[in-house]
């Protein structure tokens, strides 16, 4: 199928955080509750629309165990966003994010759009991490917000959606050469290089906290 544009990401944070579960309902629309430890990188896709122009998401899964750190690195290189995900059940998760942002910012593009998600907020009752925490994170570091449940699905296709249509409305304001595909943006057949087409329309609403 046909594209405008496609977009690179990739999912990083500690291990255990529902980054694979993410992914999986993303893509799949379903849940897996036992998922073995992801060794390495793996992969997904899927089409979304954003402004009526088709875009496909090319979403790489990262290990978060320190031992594949060297390699997670290499996918920096080349990601157009990426989502980092904390489980708001458990702090260190939380208290990792500067050291994976600092990874982030140090291997990536300077432009590349980064989606903080507190994933597992359907355990808000196990809740370790407070919503406004999140979005203070996220507002220090120049970062979208939002909370979000692999589990039930809630605010997973926004957090995808929302890290596009920033991506789409960057390209639209001239901030990347679209024909350099270091940027981890691809254009397509439909893609209109250089030209502004009006704003991103079909963005999701605001919406940052869940369960709240």
């Amino acid at each position: 199928m046909s594209y405008a544009y496609l977009f690179k990401y990739i999912i990083i944070g500690d291990t255990g955080v529902g980054k694979s579960c993410l992914l999986l309902q993303f893509t799949d629309k379903r849940f897996q509750p036992v998922h073995d430890l992801t060794i390495g990188v793996e992969f997904g896709a899927r089409m979304i629309t954003i402004d009526n122009k088709p875009i496909k998401l090319q979403i790489w899964d990262t290990a978060g165990q320190e031992s594949f750190r060297s390699i997670t690195r290499s996918y920096y290189r080349g990601a157009a966003g990426a989502l980092l995900v904390y489980d708001i059940t458990r702090r260190e998760t939380f208290n990792h994010l500067a050291s994976w942002l600092e990874d982030a910012r140090q291997h990536a593009n300077a432009n590349m759009t980064i989606m903080l998600i507190g994933n597992k907020c359907d355990l808000a009752h196990r809740r370790a991490v407070s919503t406004e925490e999140g979005e203070q994170f996220a507002k220090e570091h120049g970062l979208i917000f939002m909370e979000a449940s692999a589990k039930t699905a809630q605010n997973v296709e926004e957090a995808f959606i929302k890290t596009a249509a920033t991506i789409y409305k960057k390209i639209q304001d001239g901030v990347f050469d679209v024909s350099n595909e270091s940027y981890g943006i691809k254009v397509g057949y439909g893609g209109i290089p250089g030209g502004p087409s009006g704003g991103a329309g079909g963005s999701p609403s605001q919406g940052g906290g869940c369960c709240t």
